[in-house]
């Protein structure tokens, strides 16, 4: 199709620039594109009325080009009868697209030349089928290099090497050289660091490791994120840690040593790992359970709320705290409203000292479960290593087609459930009894004191039951006005307090 011109003026031409991760055809960045599109306008004399730019878009995924339908828009208006691009490929790699584009041009007398490809007449028969056979060409080679990329990552996934992406906390040490890639942004080669990503960055690696054993002495998210805040602890990307991120980052194989995928284990990673496989496998757990509260609404901020019993009889309900009725002071009731004279706080200190003296004397440690010594961590985990590899096996013959897929989603359905169970003995053997970083600590008390919240509520679920009864009124024989005998005791561990 030969360019028409206004009745009083050149050739009005519109330049479309696109620029994606593959940038097939020689690498060029937009504003290469554009200064090479700018000449042949400038050679044939057209006037380019606009420049339309998408970066870092692929035509070919099916991602919205913002700039590519401005530009069909505007030339169904009738703003420029030809459209100018480097190549065919930075137009469309979409069949759909393609004829799309073709009738638009043909119903708008549109021409499209290009910088390497020459011109492409879209009015006749054989300039429309030269056009879908580029087309067709230019997605070939997409789903070719799709697959090539696929391939690679999943070749180096399987040798246990990093497959790119974004930095993964605790690891990537500069090496001390540079190397050159690509602005995702403006498609320039900048410098960036080259990254070892088998060494792990000691301080994100040691709090990789506190959060790993905070979590399993029941900590919470909740507390980890605000240590993170307090700390000044940041994701890779310089970004506050969310709880979100936080469950990322602690049930990441990643952090076992253990390589992934598309979400399945494939083999042991060729970097340090940073936390024991049995802790990785215990977290995992945790966070994984169904019944594990994930609430992340109001949160408790007394040690016994709820976790106080109501002692009058016939109730036996949970006591929680309130300021209401007109009281100077928050104080415990249940929810028949109960106990609502208890004051809270003197009620926790109460409660609080009483187990730090429980767990300061001679026997504490009585009172710590029998560890797992059952459980053979080292043959488990070679168990697991040996089940992760029937997995691969059993794709592998699947993919060359020598088992159906009846076999092959029996035996990983196998595989799976018997990986399930060596994880469930692993997370057991890592687990940690909530008492032990209080058991045979030099101060007791200011162990206690370092703990959050919810691991002194932790501890209290598992070492005592707490029953708040009906107090005795007016002064009691120590001078003051707390009915001590009103808190009764009941210890789940050990010899009575």
């Amino acid at each position: 199709m030969k360019p028409t011109s206004a009745p009083n003026g050149p050739v009005r031409a519109a330049i479309y620039c696109r620029i994606s991760q593959d940038r097939t055809g020689a690498g060029l960045g937009v504003d290469r594109q554009r200064e090479d599109c700018e000449a042949l306008a400038l050679r044939n004399g057209w006037d380019v009325v606009e420049v339309y730019v998408d970066n870092d878009v692929s035509a070919f995924s099916g991602k919205h080009r913002k700039d590519y339908r401005r530009m069909l828009a505007d030339l169904d208006q009738g703003t420029a009868t030809v459209v100018i691009v480097w190549h065919t490929d930075r137009l469309t790699r979409s069949i759909v697209e393609l004829e799309e584009y073709i009738e638009l041009s043909d119903r708008r007398g549109i021409a499209t030349h290009t910088v390497q490809a020459g011109t492409i007449d879209l009015a006749t028969p054989s300039g429309r089928m030269t056009a879908r056979i580029l087309g067709a060409v230019a997605r070939q080679e997409s789903e070719h290099k799709g697959h090539r990329v696929a391939r690679a990552r999943q070749q180096k996934a399987m040798a246990g090497e990093w497959p790119g992406g974004i930095r993964p906390f605790g690891w990537g040490v500069p090496t001390g050289e540079m190397r050159k890639k690509a602005d995702r942004k403006t498609g320039e080669e900048v410098e960036v660091p080259v990254l070892d990503m088998t060494k792990v960055v000691p301080e994100e690696a040691e709090a990789l490791r506190l959060w790993t054993d905070m979590l399993l002495s029941g900590g919470s998210i909740r507390g980890l994120v605000k240590w993170c805040a307090d700390k000044g602890m940041a994701t890779t990307r310089g970004n506050p840690v969310t709880h979100t991120e936080m469950r990322h980052m602690l049930m990441r194989p990643r952090n076992a040593g253990i390589a992934i995928y598309r979400g399945e284990e494939v083999g042991r990673g060729q970097w340090e790992p940073i936390v024991d496989e049995p802790k990785y496998r215990a977290v995992v757990a945790i966070l994984k359970d169904p019944g594990r509260k994930t609430n992340r609404g109001a949160q408790p901020r007394w040690v016994g709320s709820l976790l106080y019993v109501c002692g009058r009889p016939k109730c036996g309900g949970g006591m929680t705290v309130t300021q209401s009725g007109g009281r100077a002071y928050p104080s415990y009731k249940c929810g028949t409203g109960h106990g609502g004279g208890r004051r809270a706080e003197k009620v926790d200190q109460y409660v609080e000292d009483t187990i730090i003296e429980r767990l300061s004397r001679d026997d504490a440690q009585d009172l710590l479960l029998p560890g797992p010594d059952d459980v053979d961590v080292a043959a488990l985990q070679a168990e697991s290593e040996q089940i992760r590899g029937r997995m691969t096996d059993l794709a592998g013959l699947f993919g060359a087609g020598q088992i159906g897929i009846e076999a092959f989603t029996t035996g990983t359905d196998t595989a799976r459930g018997q990986l399930e169970g060596v994880t469930q003995q692993l997370a057991r053997a890592a687990t940690q009894d909530p008492l032990v970083d209080l058991v045979g600590a030099p101060d007791v008390r200011k162990a206690w004191k370092a703990l959050e919240l919810e691991r002194k509520r932790n501890v209290l679920r598992a070492l005592v039951t707490v029953t708040l009864t009906i107090p005795r009124q007016g002064r009691m024989p120590d001078g003051g006005y707390f009915d001590y005998d009103a808190v009764a005791f009941e210890w789940k561990r050990g010899r009575s307090g």
